[in-house]
């Protein structure tokens, strides 16, 4: 009897996000997918690679095949899922996302989206993080092109492999209103970013703060060859990054050295 090929789903938009509800609806149309979902409860935009290590966490269903984790991270669904739903065989494909926003150059650290996929890798299963540019203006979104991108990923990967190495995922963009795009191999871009934050005072004069959404802005990186995703999405590219989990700036450690020579 042929098992069913495997997908594990989380995001960090929340378990009712519309994009984790399209990606679901998508992978299900594929033939002889089982999807699992284990999406945080709460939104947990911009949470990063966290575990949460101060409280208990519980699983709650929602459908069959389909849970929620109270007040857990996208880390902890994966981290989770792997101790209390895949004993005994692990996903053959862990997808996080649709995200709703982009997650491009360094805000790839911050993300709660890209922190799934981080954690799958490490735990050796083939990972997506995918996110769809969004206009905030416009709050429902279009996640066509994102769907129709991740069934041709998911077909390739099961007909000719995954690409990466360990502890590498793939963190793909979707360009906004775009019904048709090309895939294009890319860099993390080198954002420019600001410090913003927006003041407010409740009736009894308190001062409360919400952190400024930044525009996307952008530099190019010096002596890097090809396109950074930002620049694929401003051309109205599908932004495939490959991303490596191994943080060491190899071209520092001889100035480090001789730093410590001194």
């Amino acid at each position: 009897m042929n098992k069913k090929y495997t997908i594990l789903v989380t995001n960090d938009d929340g378990y009712e996000a519309k994009g984790l509800l399209a990606l679901r609806e998508a992978l299900r149309e594929l033939d002889d997918v089982r999807v699992v979902v284990v999406a945080p409860a709460n939104e947990k935009s911009a949470c990063g690679h966290s575990l949460t290590l101060t409280k208990p966490l519980r699983f709650i269903g929602v459908e069959e095949d389909f849970f929620k984790l109270e007040d857990g991270t996208p880390t902890d669904c994966v981290y989770l899922s792997l101790s209390a739903i895949f004993q005994d065989k692990k996903p053959d494909l862990l997808i996080s996302g649709i995200n709703r926003g982009s997650n491009m150059g360094e805000d790839i650290t911050y993300s709660g989206t890209a922190a799934g996929a981080m954690e799958g890798v490490l735990h050796n299963i083939p990972s997506i993080a995918i996110s769809q540019v969004m206009d905030f203006t416009d709050p429902q979104g279009d996640f066509t092109l994102a769907q129709k991108t991740i069934k041709q990923m998911v077909q390739k990967i099961r007909q000719d492999g995954w690409p990466l190495r360990d502890r590498e995922f793939l963190n793909v963009n979707i360009p906004y209103k775009k019904q048709e795009a090309q895939m294009k191999t890319t860099y993390a871009g080198y954002r420019l970013y600001t410090n913003e934050a927006d003041m407010h005072r409740n009736p009894r004069g308190e001062e409360h703060y919400w952190l400024g959404l930044h525009p996307l802005n952008f530099k190019p990186r010096e002596g890097v060859e090809g396109l950074s995703d930002y620049e694929a999405i401003k051309a109205g590219h599908i932004s495939l990054t490959p991303i490596m989990l191994d943080l060491t700036a190899y071209k520092s450690r001889e100035s480090v050295e001789k730093w410590l020579d001194e």
